[in-house]
């Protein structure tokens, strides 16, 4: 699986390692990525999220219903 929030889309980011001598090499900045099951209502059962931390505050703010029509609006199957 990518490392990317299914509700705000949050990918790695890229950047440097920067040793004691200055030396550059790459590295990858990985989001909060957190597996998160949520009870559906709408549809009577349960939905797995790949959420990162931002996300599942999202979820608490704008409800379940709102986050997975939002998820399925980008085009992801839930």
């Amino acid at each position: 699986m990518s490392a990317h929030c299914m509700l705000t889309g949050t990918q790695p980011g890229f950047g440097n390692r920067i040793s004691h001598s200055h030396r550059r090499t790459s590295r990858r900045f990985d989001p909060n990525i957190q597996s998160k099951r949520y009870w559906l209502p709408s549809e009577g059962r349960y939905v797995r999220l790949r959420l990162g931390a931002k996300g599942i505050k999202t979820v608490d703010t704008i409800g379940i219903e709102a986050a997975v029509a939002r998820i399925r609006a980008r085009g992801v199957r839930v």
